[in-house]
């Protein structure tokens, strides 16, 4: 991630996680990013650790990826993240859809053979092509992974969990 500071503090043995310089930019980043990605970002809960509507410890449930059809011979299209609520902060769970996906890609850079599940760090999103109108790149920092999507837009929806 570019702003977003996600790191294993080996002596700490745990995570450090500071959003602070991406919030900065981001009101500089309004006009670049899709109405979609724009509104999830910038969801006053969203960095805010303490908010039901934070991504932070967020479990990762399920991943839906494009595949090879005769409407994409490329294997572009839709993809979705399913997230379960942490039973200690969320009361709902969280679904990203994503549109026009052109690159997907999930990154296993350690393993943490302790954690019970796979949970959200932090993320973030930035506009990619020339002048940002080409659409955006989602990076999520997970304990176990890093999961990158590049795509035209997202739609964050706050789901009900699921029993």
């Amino acid at each position: 991630m570019k702003y977003v500071k996600a790191d294993w503090d080996e002596e700490g043995h745990g995570f450090r996680v500071d959003a602070q310089e991406y919030l900065a930019v981001l009101p500089t980043l309004r006009e670049m990013l899709p109405g979609g990605a724009w509104a999830f970002v910038s969801d006053a809960g969203h960095y805010a650790f303490a908010s039901e509507r934070c991504v932070k410890d967020l479990e990762l449930t399920n991943i839906c990826l494009p595949t090879k059809t005769a409407n994409s011979a490329d294997g572009s299209g839709a993809a979705s993240l399913t997230f379960s609520p942490n039973r200690w902060k969320h009361t709902r769970g969280l679904r990203i859809e994503y549109a026009d996906v052109t690159h997907f890609s999930i990154d296993y850079a350690r393993s943490i053979d302790w954690m019970e599940s796979i949970t959200v760090l932090l993320d973030e999103v930035l506009p990619y092509g020339a002048g940002g109108g080409a659409g955006i790149t989602h990076e999520i920092e997970l304990t176990d992974a890093t999961i990158r999507v590049q795509c035209a837009d997202l739609t964050a929806t706050w789901e009900e969990a699921v029993e």
